[in-house]
């Protein structure tokens, strides 16, 4: 298909002091084999190199445009107004995330399902997550998934496909057609709006590696790790969502399961942590969804916990291990 042939897809970076990355990002959005795309980079009050790297490029190549915030916004916010800037002509949107980048023949690829199946309004891919390949489950060829379906199946703990921002491609339609994409009480506003968008669309997958999503300890992810942001992230998804893409019973008993293994984790938190400020956070996140926090339950967590290390200490001792192992591998890349 020639550039000329191609359907326009805008492709948006938002960024704050993402000097150290942001022209291996840049970069990697130039050496895609899909030609017909327009670049923004929304720049977000940044103190550092930001602004004068991305005037660099834009200065060499009138595909790229750059937007400046007036007033610096949260990073959701940001991601918003990155959404709004693409054109009205443009079919399709990709997200990069300025620490992220692509490999070249991802967005040829993913427009490549979404043109073949008009029913699929995301498409998703396997991504090197740091070191490792993830966001796989399904079973090859599984081009187009029902979106109910896969909604479904991810609020059951089968498997997650969404990835991340820069993970995904989005029909433009179905971002114009909301006032605001991400919801910006959410830290985990991307996954939300998966939930959100397939319950009229379909899923589609490229069963190949097409990016890069970067670990360090200056990312949003890193926080999110320490304080397991996700956990009141997904409730958030299965308070809203549980109750469309399941039954009655499904959602009750994922709710269940859901909470025992909330409480699970800030009893471990706890008890190897010693983590106050970590127990402070999901107590006002539970308090803001509308959830009472149950120092019973906490308390039968930390039990069961105790007994675990009293009755299975071997197991305990390797658990304790493999966490060790982690962390030291962690500083190990951080320093390398």
């Amino acid at each position: 298909m020639s550039a000329d042939s191609q359907p326009l897809v805008g492709v948006v970076t938002p960024v704050y002091n993402g000097e150290k990355y942001l022209a291996e990002c840049i970069e990697s959005v130039l050496a895609q084999t899909y030609q017909n795309w327009e670049y923004i980079i929304i720049n977000n009050c940044s103190t550092d190199r930001s602004l004068e790297i991305a005037q660099s490029y834009a200065g060499e190549d009138a595909r790229i445009r750059i937007r400046n915030n007036q007033e610096f916004v949260g990073r959701e916010a940001n991601e918003n107004i990155a959404f709004r800037q693409i054109s009205p002509e443009s079919k399709y949107c990709k997200m990069v995330h300025a620490d992220d980048w692509l490999f070249p023949e991802c967005i040829a690829q993913m427009v490549a399902v979404a043109e073949s199946n008009p029913t699929v309004g995301i498409v998703g891919a396997y991504g090197l997550n740091d070191t490792w390949v993830s966001w796989d489950g399904l079973p090859y060829p599984s081009t187009v998934v029902s979106g109910r379906e896969i909604c479904r199946r991810t609020l059951l703990g089968g498997f997650y496909v969404f990835g991340t921002p820069t993970s995904l491609l989005i029909r433009s339609d179905l971002i114009r057609s909301r006032e605001a994409l991400y919801n910006e009480s959410n830290i985990h506003a991307d996954k939300e709006a998966c939930f959100d968008l397939l319950q009229n669309v379909d899923f589609g997958f490229v069963h190949q590696v097409l990016t890069y999503t970067r670990r360090h300890k200056e990312a949003a992810t890193a926080f999110s790790e320490r304080f397991n942001t996700y956990l009141p992230g997904t409730l958030i998804i299965l308070k809203k969502y549980g109750p469309i893409y399941l039954n009655r019973e499904e959602y009750e008993e994922c709710l269940r399961c859901y909470m025992k293994g909330y409480y699970t984790f800030l009893a471990k938190s706890v008890f190897y942590r010693g983590g106050k400020q970590i127990l402070d956070y999901h107590k006002n996140s539970m308090r803001d969804l509308g959830y009472s926090f149950s120092w019973a339950k906490l308390l039968w967590a930390l039990f069961l916990e105790v007994a675990d290390i009293l009755f299975n200490p071997k197991e305990t001792f390797e658990r304790i291990v493999r966490r060790a192992m982690r962390v030291v591998r962690v500083n190990d890349g951080q320093q390398g």
